[in-house]
């Protein structure tokens, strides 16, 4: 079981606080054994899908729950056949104390808290799966990645578009237990509105027009693994309460369906937003943030980290697939790059030095090649549009007109894409119809030239 009083305390902010408990059985079947709880809402049954899984004929299928709350941690009782019982009370529902011991059927338990105070330092390692960055500010976050992503704790990432979200949330996945289970990714700013709760939760068939099939959700899919919800603090207010209940309770139901599903997920979620700030203004139930921010991490903007710059730019530049020719950056380009400003923070970075390449003479990245707002003003020129030049095919010989207008065109769509995609903060949906374009063929073309969607 975990809660954090302060994810990230203000005083302190390189010290967690982990509330885990312990659960052990004195007496019965499973006498001697122990379970270590880092969840919320603990299941107490012979149920299999139950948390803590008892042979005891005496025990229902589901017969009581251990749910921590704002005010402490409350047993309840849900209908068992034989009771709940703390000494010889039965009991509906009883707040536990330290080592406070209860019954179940004839199964004896006691629950003793296990908190934690992690201090966290700045690793000394300089990357963490794809996450890169020797700054303080970075190494941060790698050592609370270090702590956090071998735990089953729900984590609540923060940061400015462009900064790397998504790429932590799949480090995190990528260090679990849950690594050899599916990563789902949903956008809760992407789908459309009236197909959110569907897309999450799954539906039925017949529930509604259009379902002409029984479908899983995305919390289905991620059954075993994580599911990354992307910017939910776009989720609409009235759904908001449906997911609290599949946090709390581990099990979905589908649109159209009367019976729910036992899921095993962990969750990662992601905002750009202040979900403190989104709460006060009624936007955002609290309960639900309160379930989400277990551990609260952010991620710093380029600006915060800009001595990474040099190191982030040469390794997006080797990682670029398409790039064949150029192998480094000219120092002045560095220097432009540590006065500009980053609004669009790594994503930015990555679509600036992708733009170069076309625009790049022989196999360095030189002022030229960058965009007209970035270059000094001595050295921008009178043309608005900077052409990209065609690569010759042997020596001086140029290219065949059809390859040197394929390459041409190829230039021009990757361009006009990453700088659609930029305007729109990384939303294919908004890109597409900002550009009167189907989805799946800003789809299609991302795939076409390689361009990720990093959050």
């Amino acid at each position: 079981m975990a809660d954090i009083t302060s994810a990230i305390a203000s005083a302190n902010p390189r010290r967690i606080h982990i509330r885990r408990a312990v659960i052990r059985c004195v007496s019965g079947p499973e006498a001697g054994a122990s379970w270590t709880m880092e969840r919320d809402v603990i299941h107490i049954g012979s149920n299999k899908t139950a948390d803590i899984v008892l042979t005891d004929p005496t025990v229902s299928r589901r017969h009581a729950e251990i749910r921590r709350g704002r005010d402490g941690v409350l047993l309840r009782d849900l209908g068992s056949m034989n009771g709940t019982f703390v000494g010889q009370v039965r009991a509906k529902e009883v707040y536990l104390g330290a080592d406070t011991l209860f019954r179940v059927g004839r199964t004896e338990m006691s629950f003793t808290p296990a908190d934690e105070v992690i201090d966290v330092e700045p690793s000394q390692a300089d990357h963490f799966e794809n996450l890169l960055g020797n700054s303080v500010a970075m190494r941060e976050v790698f050592g609370l990645l270090e702590r956090v992503a071998p735990t089953d704790l729900t984590v609540l990432i923060s940061g400015e578009t462009g900064t790397g979200k998504e790429l932590a949330s799949r480090a995190v996945h990528t260090r679990s237990k849950r690594s050899m289970g599916p990563f789902v990714v949903f956008d809760c700013g992407a789908a459309p509105e009236n197909l959110i709760e569907s897309e999450l939760f799954g539906h039925n068939r017949g529930a509604f027009t259009g379902a002409v099939d029984s479908r899983p959700g995305v919390f289905e899919m991620a059954h075993g693994g994580t599911i990354f919800l992307d910017e939910i603090g776009e989720l609409p207010l009235e759904l908001q309460p449906k997911l609290l209940r599949v946090l709390e309770q581990r099990e979905v139901r589908r649109v159209g369906a009367t019976k729910t599903k036992p899921i095993d997920v962990r969750v990662v979620a992601a905002t750009n937003r202040n979900l403190r700030e989104e709460v006060d203004r009624g936007r955002f139930r609290e309960d639900l943030y309160y379930r989400l921010a277990v551990v609260e991490m952010g991620m710093p903007s380029l600006r915060e980290r800009a001595e990474d710059l040099p190191m982030l730019a040469r390794h997006l530049l080797e990682r670029s697939t398409h790039n064949t020719s150029v192998k480094a950056i000219d120092q002045r380009v560095l220097d432009v790059f540590s006065e500009y400003h980053w609004p669009g923070n790594v994503r930015e970075l990555n679509n600036v030095i992708e733009r170069a390449l076309p625009f790049s003479d022989g196999a360095t990245i030189s002022m030229s090649a960058l965009p007209e707002s970035m270059r000094p003003a001595s050295q921008r020129t009178t043309s608005p549009v900077m052409k990209p030049t065609v690569q010759p095919a042997q020596g001086d010989e140029p290219l065949p007109f059809k390859d040197a207008k394929d390459q041409l065109i190829s230039a021009f769509e990757r361009q006009y894409l990453v700088d659609l995609l930029d305007r729109h903060d990384g939303n294919v949906s908004k890109a597409a119809r900002a550009a009167d374009m189907d989805r799946k063929s800003i789809t299609r073309l991302m795939k076409k030239h390689n361009i990720t969607r990093d959050s």
